[in-house]
């Protein structure tokens, strides 16, 4: 892979765990006056509006909206729902850095899956991110011990499930455009948070929380988008393990915002899975 692939990665990975920031400080907000089901509606309807905005003002955005791989595409967002409704809830029981770092697995994952599904290759230090990735988890988790939360298997759940998400959009990226691929994302997902939802639940939100509101939006809609240009631009387990970089910036703003404590043992795991990752990265731009 050559130099300016890797920086086209790091740097729409970059707007990605930016934006995945947003929108849990974003559903955080909201959870005391939204359901799960609502926030996530919240989500797809400004998306599509967005989107549709967009299209509006660049015609040529229209034929990448015309339906293609629909049966793939309800696949891949039904999983996505499903995952995203389950690390939605475990941001509303567990302190952010502990559900961001278990969140961590998902690289593991997805470098597995690139494996068997994608043909990647497989090379030394990728195995190292998954070996010291798994350590990285039994640090935070510490099972057995008073400590492990069950709600922590809650993320592990939308930890896999976006991992099989992920490498199906690695797929899509191959014949379909990102506009589209984030456009049918949000228009199938969109029924799916409306048969969760109280119809009149628009009723509850006050002027306060509009901001709240834009940042699930806005920025959901941008994670995606990078995500999907990332995928673009280099192998599925190269990408994710730089999602590894959230955490520090996670577990600051749920100190600052909301009086979370900062657990030593997440950041150690964190430290175990982040050597893992610099380790890859390191070897990727050698071998370039």
């Amino acid at each position: 892979m050559e130099l300016l692939q890797i920086g086209r990665v790091v740097l729409w990975m970059t707007g990605a765990l930016l934006s995945f920031s947003v929108m849990a400080v974003s559903i955080r907000m909201l959870a005391g006056a939204l359901s799960i089901f609502e926030i996530l509606t919240v989500r797809s309807t400004l998306g599509i509006l967005i989107l549709l905005v967009l299209a509006v003002a660049q015609p040529r955005l229209r034929e990448e909206m015309l339906p293609r791989r629909i049966g793939f595409n309800l696949v891949r967002n039904s999983v996505h729902f499903v995952s995203q409704f389950s690390w939605a809830l475990s941001i509303t029981l567990l302190p952010f850095a502990t559900v961001f770092a278990l969140e961590f697995t998902m690289p593991v994952w997805v470098a597995i899956l690139a494996v068997l599904f994608l043909g990647e290759r497989v090379t030394v230090s990728r195995i190292a991110v998954i070996v010291l990735g798994f350590i990285g988890v039994l640090v935070i988790v510490q099972p057995g011990l008073e400590t492990f939360r069950p709600a922590s298997l809650l993320v592990m759940l939308a930890s896999f499930g976006f991992a099989v998400f992920n490498i199906m959009t690695k797929r899509l990226t191959d014949t379909e455009s990102t506009f589209g691929i984030v456009f049918w994302m949000n228009v199938m997902q969109l029924p799916m948070g409306l048969a969760g939802s109280d119809p009149l639940f628009p009723l509850r939100l006050g002027a306060y929380q509009i901001p709240a509101v834009l940042g699930v939006g806005i920025a959901g809609l941008s994670a995606h988008y990078c995500l999907a240009n990332a995928f673009r631009s280099g192998d599925a387990s190269l990408v994710l393990p730089l999602d590894f970089l959230r955490l520090p910036l996670i577990a600051f703003v749920g100190w600052w915002f909301f009086g979370e404590g900062l657990d030593i043992f997440v950041f150690i795991g964190a430290a175990i899975m982040l050597t893992g990752i610099v380790w890859n990265l390191r070897a990727e731009a050698r071998r370039s």
